[in-house]
């Protein structure tokens, strides 16, 4: 069954499944092409990415694994950047998307020309490109499915959404809001972006509390609900139940709040190490291996029971995680 261990519980798994595997791929060269790096979960991303391929590359799996960012979140830009790409030769470019459809053009170019495109987390939809996301319209879901056994007499919900544009930030606020209407209870009463970073999240927050009303539940997308909670205390307002993304600083100021008073709530997120998985889902299409198109993942929860074990696996700045191996990928495979 696929690895759920946290980063930096266990040693990373290199092992694979026959040494001919490393023979068919150890003169590839992957490429990540990466729209955003300012938050703790892209940078999280990054070291994974980081920490895998760096290790596959002196396994001999592949020739090189580097990592490209662009300086701002602009199609354009990573466009460009993966034309670059193409340009220098790369067997395989890996990509995390400023937009679902924009860089189309661009993805269809590397396939003409040979090369294996994987998106991951801002995934693209052009056929010829592989996809791995979670369900991130249930992930919007079941945070008001949460509130709804929490808080059943319902209230004002404040939703607070990622970066705009991006796949994302569409897809789980739409979730949430399809949600909402099927509970008659619940009323979004503002929306604001956060951007997954508790700094632009608590700056948006505080903006819009003045013209809220009573407020019992945030819904979130990650990197905002501490951010949401220190809006809320300056505010001199009751904290609402909010749903929290995996962040160290959301676990550590539930985990301070639960201590205190019994605060219980949820937080759940899309593992950072997913970039692994779309690493290897790359080296096993070079090798010739059979790949569906479109992978499903599931996205990394933590409860209350759950809370002190997750916590003290998560680094200070970081996210809680879940890195693959090249067999959890085989395993995803299999599963999809």
């Amino acid at each position: 069954m696929l690895n759920k261990k946290l980063m930096g519980a266990s040693a990373l798994a290199l092992a694979l499944t026959a040494g001919a595997a490393i023979a068919d791929t150890s003169d590839k060269r992957i490429a990540l092409s990466n729209n955003y790096a300012g938050n703790s979960w892209r940078q999280a991303m990054l070291q994974s990415w980081e920490k895998v391929t760096s290790a596959a590359v002196a396994e001999g799996v592949v020739a090189e694994a580097p990592a490209f960012t662009t300086a701002e979140n602009q199609v354009t830009e990573q466009a460009a950047q993966i034309q670059n790409l193409i340009l220098q030769g790369y067997d395989a470019i890996v990509i995390n998307s400023a937009s679902p459809d924009a860089l189309n053009g661009a993805v269809k170019q590397a396939c003409d020309a040979g090369i294996v495109v994987v998106s991951f987390d801002g995934i693209v939809t052009e056929p010829c490109a592989y996809r791995i996301a979670v369900d991130f319209k249930e992930m919007g879901r079941l945070q008001v499915q949460y509130l709804a056994e929490r808080l059943p007499d319902g209230g004002n919900l404040l939703e607070i959404r990622g970066l705009a544009g991006v796949f994302v930030d569409n897809e789980i606020s739409a979730g949430i809001n399809e949600e909402v209407d099927n509970h008659a209870q619940f009323q979004i009463a503002g929306s604001v972006h956060g951007d997954w970073a508790q700094d632009v999240a608590q700056k948006a927050v505080a903006g819009i509390l003045p013209s809220l009303p009573e407020i019992v539940g945030v819904v979130t997308q990650g990197g905002d609900g501490y951010g949401a909670a220190q809006a809320f205390a300056a505010a001199g307002r009751p904290t609402p139940l909010i749903v929290m993304g995996n962040r160290y600083d959301e676990l550590l100021w539930w985990k301070e709040q639960k201590d205190a008073n019994g605060y219980e709530t949820l937080s759940l997120s899309i593992a950072p190490g997913v970039s692994t998985l779309a690493f290897w889902v790359a080296q096993m299409v070079l090798d010739g291996q059979d790949v569906p198109q479109d992978l499903t993942v599931p996205f990394l929860q933590i409860t209350q029971d759950t809370l002190e074990e997750s916590l003290a696996n998560t680094q200070p700045g970081g996210v809680a995680n879940v890195e693959y191996s090249r067999e959890d990928t085989m395993d995803v495979v299999a599963e999809n």
